[in-house]
């Protein structure tokens, strides 16, 4: 039994032509033209050699459907040789022909290769029209010209690179264009006078809208007096629209009132000018050359009194410089409370301290300092000794270490008398 041998290596189409066209010449025939395999380049080199027609081309080789196997192993070798039968034995040539200048083998036709299962082509995707057309390229230069930009193009191009020249191309150009054109069309007087009197028409039809109309006042907080006062302060007829109200300088004006120590205006829904005022409240009186002026706790002048009747309830203060001190006076007061009913009123001396005036005609002459322990004294004195009901013109504490009474005439007559008396007694 001949043993089994792999082929070499798998015989393509190609070879195999080949191998069968070398062994027709070899055996003094042509290749077959009609049945057999075409005649290759290598067979019409052979026909020539040997002084024959030389065979015709063999037509472009199809392409092959199937891919290159892939390369087997000696099993697989051992198996195609099994199929493909015995190995071909070399067969000599002829005595007759000249001795070819190689020797061919021939061998089995290796079976036909199957072609790959075709894939069922993917669907058509049809591409949706774009939105917008594509740019249309630039036009290229003439064949054989300069392909490299121009010296304006590339001067322009490194201009626009430039960030400064940017921002103005973007924001500045703009804005000038805008000015020039405003300037153009403004430079004319008439054109002005025109678009000023559009302005003005069109503000005056906003501004005297209902909804914008001051129609009346309210007045809170204020006394009659006061009130009719404000109202004939505001700066126009109502209704006005508010537009045309100055309410800060309204409330400046109200403010500068003497009565006055705080007021707020504001709009009110409905058109109401709405005026809060806080009065200042009467606390003195300051007796001076022309009248009677009220002053409140600090001092701030409220109003003139025409008659002491019409505020009895009120101290009378009087002397240059006393308003700056109707704090102390009032504390004064508040420690005379005791022999508040017998107090006339209060005179500033020199306008450094105070004196008290009393029914009787008496004064209580008080220090520049530490007046309110002085009155507390004085009082103390009078619990204990009666001494207000003595005849007396005078207290003087102005020097707090030693207090000077002075008496009236008839006081000071009857001591010297009682003096005298004692002096004669005393003599005897």
């Amino acid at each position: 039994m001949q043993p089994l041998r792999a082929p070499e290596r798998p015989v393509s189409h190609y070879r195999n032509g080949r191998l069968r066209g070398e062994a027709d010449i070899r055996e003094g025939g042509q290749p077959d033209a009609g049945g057999g395999a075409p005649a290759t380049a290598f067979d019409r080199l052979a026909a020539l050699m040997r002084g024959q027609p030389a065979p015709p081309a063999a037509p472009p080789a199809a392409p092959l459907a199937a891919p290159v196997p892939p390369r087997r192993t000696d099993g697989d070798e051992a198996q195609v040789a099994l199929r493909a039968g015995p190995p071909v034995e070399p067969q000599p040539a002829p005595r007759g022909d000249p001795a070819p200048a190689f020797v061919s083998v021939r061998r089995t036709q290796p079976p036909p290769v199957q072609p790959p299962p075709t894939r069922p082509a993917p669907p058509q995707v049809t591409a949706k029209p774009a939105v917008f057309a594509p740019r249309a390229a630039a036009p290229r230069r003439a064949q054989g010209g300069d392909p490299s930009p121009s010296r304006l193009a590339y001067r322009m191009e490194r201009l626009w690179l430039t960030p400064g020249f940017r921002i103005f191309m973007r924001y500045g150009l703009p804005v000038l264009v805008v000015l020039a054109l405003a300037g153009g069309y403004l430079a004319s007087d008439s054109r002005r006078a025109a678009l000023a009197g559009q302005f003005t028409a069109l503000r005056d039809r906003i501004e005297n809208r209902p909804e914008f109309m001051v129609k009346m006042m309210s007045i809170d907080g204020a006394s009659a007096p006061v009130a009719d006062a404000i109202r004939a302060m505001v700066p126009a007829e109502l209704p006005v629209s508010s537009f045309k109200l100055d309410l800060d300088g309204f409330r400046d004006t109200i403010a500068g009132m003497d009565a006055v120590a705080d007021v707020s205006v504001k709009l009110k829904a409905g058109g109401v000018l709405g005026v809060t005022v806080t009065e200042r409240k009467p606390a003195i009186l300051w007796r001076t050359e022309t009248g009677l002026e009220m002053l409140d706790a600090t001092g701030h002048r409220v109003a003139t009194l025409l008659e002491r009747g019409a505020r009895p309830d009120l101290p009378v203060v009087a002397g240059a410089g006393a308003p700056d001190a109707v704090p102390e006076a009032l504390a004064i007061l508040a420690a005379a409370r005791p022999i508040l009913p017998h107090v006339r009123g209060m005179v500033r001396m020199g306008g450094r301290r105070w004196d008290i005036v009393l029914d009787r005609g008496q004064r209580i002459l008080l220090p520049e300092d530490h007046a309110v322990e002085a009155v507390e004294e004085v009082i103390a004195l009078d619990k204990a000794e009666d001494l207000l009901a003595r005849d007396l013109t005078a207290i003087d504490l102005r020097n707090s270490e030693r207090p000077t009474l002075r008496l009236t005439a008839a006081a000071e007559a009857v001591l010297r008398g009682a003096t005298q008396t004692e002096a004669k007694v005393t003599g005897q």
